[in-house]
């Protein structure tokens, strides 16, 4: 089985939670497919029972508008009974944007991993990648 872990990442901070959501994803004995959003389709990763998407917050707390809202809104009307897991890492705010993702994709029927995502203050410390790891394990024991 295999796992798809989709984020778009400016600074790096973003791609290694990407990373340790893979980490865990492997703990539990499925493989994680790793990419960035520009390099993913999104009907391909619909296909899948269960995907991590991962975006930091931008500019008022919300997606990046280039290439993850996009590609969000490509998903959306195919997450329905999908096992989701969003993470991502923001600067600022409170992480409304995280909230406000999390909302919408269970207005569109996913089920999520965590209710809220994982989310990580600037570069995640060693409690955000551990958390990262652990809810990449929820996701793939959760198929």
């Amino acid at each position: 089985m295999s796992i798809s872990v989709v984020y778009w990442s400016g600074t790096g901070n973003t791609q290694a939670m990407a990373e340790a959501v893979a980490e865990g994803i492997a703990e539990a004995g499925a493989k994680a497919d790793v990419m960035e959003v520009g390099s993913a389709d999104a009907a391909a990763v619909a296909s899948e029972n269960a995907f991590a998407l991962g975006c930091p917050s931008m500019g008022a707390e919300q997606l990046e508008e280039g290439e993850m809202e996009p590609f969000v809104e490509a998903l959306e009307p195919l997450v329905s009974g999908k096992k989701i897991l969003l993470f991502g890492s923001y600067g600022w705010g409170d992480g409304e944007w995280m909230r406000e993702w999390a909302s919408r994709m269970k207005n569109a029927g996913a089920v999520l991993v965590r209710d809220e995502g994982v989310i990580a203050n600037e570069a995640p410390d060693e409690e955000a990648l551990a958390e990262c790891r652990a809810a990449g394990k929820e996701l793939a024991e959760a198929v």
